[in-house]
This record gives structure tokens, sequence and C-alpha cells, in this order.
């Protein structure tokens, strides 16, 4: 079993380091140890609220101790480049024997000075957001899909796409149903062994890939694709919609922060009727697509405003509402069994 060593100087939170927080989350065990000096002395419970006494410490060098194998950038900002601190650590984790990986958008291995430090020191780089090659073009083979597909989408970044598709899948495989995940971002795909970084591939072949992927899994009983941004977000969007006509998905999850006013490109987030509406109406000229529920992200509320807002969406919307992290959402569960494959 691996030991991960997260790198996420500056930028370790609950928003900002999703693919280091993901494998606190789900791998808690196999983490050794974050990377930032601003929590140094802290641990990974009292920055996220979970994650136990795994520690937050300045530098590298201190968990050489714990024996780590592998190095992941925990996060990804805007740009994706390695900035001249992160090589710094990098390199001393390689001169440690540690493999790195990476969910940037400039690939490090590529880059020569780690091509010969990797191959020194016997060491695997991988670059989570390479895209395939040779790129795929879409077929249309959705039109002849007899396996169901469902999409996460949000009101914005970071609402819990990934999070939502990946529980659902969990939930659903132990009740013995053969549900696939698809990840579409570096964070899914090192979750779950496969996927294709869609913000990295080449507009033509978005939809393509996606579809690619999603034939790949036929034998499923049902497929979970990560969904990725957010269709009124300007920063995002062709992303997003990408994806959706590569999924073309049968149904829809939606997920949204109540709290959040504002999208990360700070404009106003459109209220859910509206959301709901849009996302049904661009699948529109091509399948009928469906909500089965809404997630809420809860987790900077109190249980009585969240159960209380859970309810309220739920009533307004006509929609099935949980936050599936606090609240279990199997009322979500049951109406993907109950709907889709009963």
């Amino acid at each position: 079993m691996a030991k991960y060593a997260i790198l996420a100087e500056g930028s370790f939170s609950y928003i900002y380091s999703k693919t280091g927080n993901t494998l606190i989350r789900y791998k808690e065990q196999d983490v050794v140890g974050v990377i930032d000096s601003r929590y140094q002395g802290k641990t990974v419970q009292d920055v996220l609220g979970y994650g136990g006494d795994i520690p937050v410490v300045s530098g590298i060098d201190e968990l050489f101790k714990y024996k780590p194998d592998m190095l992941v950038l925990g996060n990804a900002p805007q740009g994706g480049r390695v900035s001249g601190h992160y090589k710094s650590e990098i390199f001393k984790a390689i001169s440690h024997g540690l493999d790195i990986i990476s969910g940037m958008h400039e690939f490090i291995s590529d880059d020569p000075e780690f091509i010969q430090m990797a191959e020194k020191f016997n060491v695997i780089i991988t670059d989570l957001r390479k895209p395939p090659k040779p790129p795929h073009f879409p077929k249309k083979s959705w039109s002849t899909r007899k396996v169901p597909v469902l999409l996460t989408v949000g009101s914005d970044c970071d609402t819990g796409k990934m999070t939502t598709a990946w529980e659902l899948t969990n939930r659903l495989q132990s009740k013995g149903i053969n549900a696939k995940f698809i990840g579409t971002g570096q964070t899914g795909i090192l979750l779950c062994g496969q996927g294709v970084p869609v913000d990295a591939v080449v507009g033509d072949f978005m939809a393509g890939e996606i579809e690619y992927v999603i034939d790949q899994n036929l034998d499923a009983d049902i497929i979970l694709v990560e969904g990725q941004g957010a269709i009124t977000n300007m920063l995002y969007s062709g992303v997003t919609l990408g994806l959706i006509h590569g999924a073309m998905p049968d149904y829809y999850i939606m997920c949204h922060e109540p709290i959040r006013e504002t999208d990360v490109s700070d404009y106003t987030i459109p209220d859910m009727k509206y959301l709901l509406d849009l996302h049904l109406s661009v699948m529109k000229p091509f399948r009928r697509s469906e909500f089965l529920g809404i997630n809420l992200l809860t987790h900077a509320m109190s249980e009585k405003d969240a159960l209380l807002t859970v309810d309220e969406y739920e009533k307004k919307y006509n929609c099935i509402t949980s936050d599936i992290i606090r609240f279990g959402g199997e009322n979500i569960v049951d109406a993907i069994v109950r709907k889709v494959l009963s």
C-alpha cells in the first residue's frame, strides 16, 4: 500500500486543495503528512475538520521519517504552473526516491531537469492531466447506448461534484449494483484509476474523449461521470458544456452550496430553478434528461440550518435533496435505484 505525502503549500484548505483533501478523506490511513508552512504544527483535523492527527509540516524534510512512497501535488491553482518552491520540494522528494504525482497543467514529466533526476533515482513521475493520444472525436455512440449515465453538475466550481459522484458510486456498489465511476479531473482519476482530464483536452475532442471512456465501461449497470466547473461560470463553462455533450447524460445530480451567492469569477450565482432548467435545455436538441436530486454542500452551516435548507430545496424545486456527506443521502441513492435500476 502506497504512503502519500501531500504538497499543498499556501493552499491547504477545505476548498483549494481538492486533490490532497480527497486522498485524506478516502485514504486517510495512507497519508503521512501535508506540507503547508502556514499551518505547521497543526493537524489535518484542525484545518479541514476531518482527517485525524495527520501532521501538517513546513517541508518535505519533516516527512521522510514516515517513509512516504509518493509526493502528491495536492492542489491545482489557476494556470496550473509549478512554482519555484514546489520545484524545490519535488527535487528533494525525488532525491529520496519518492514517485511524483501531479495534477498541474504544466507537465513535470516533460521537464528535462525532472527527467534527469527521475532517471538518476529511479522514480516515476505521473502527470494526471496529460490528455490521451491519439485523441478521440465523438462518434454519436450515446444514441444507441443502453447503459444509463448520470452526470454531476454544479452551480459553481468546488461544490462537491466529484465527491457526490464518488460517494454515490460507492453506495450503489454496496447494494450489489455494478456502478462505474469516470473521473474527469486529476483528483477523480487519481481516486478511481480511470478517466480523462477533460480541461486538458483540445476543445474539438472534449466530447469525444468522454464518450470514448464511457464506451469502455458499458458492462456497468450505471455509469457515474464526475462533473467539472459550471455552465454559468465564465471561467470554465466551455469545459462544462463539452463534458455535458460528451456524457450525454440520461440523468443529472445538481451540486450546490446554499450560502454561496457569487461564483469564483465574482458573478452572482443564478437561482436554482434557472440552473435546473438550463441544464435540461442544453440536452433538449439531443435527448431528454432528468434531475434525480440536488446535493447540498452545507459544511459551513449549523446542522439545524442545513436540515431546514435541505427540506426547503426539496419542497421548492420538487427534487430529492440531501447533503450526502453530512446526512447520508440515502434518499438520493434510493431514487437512483427506484427510477433508473428497477
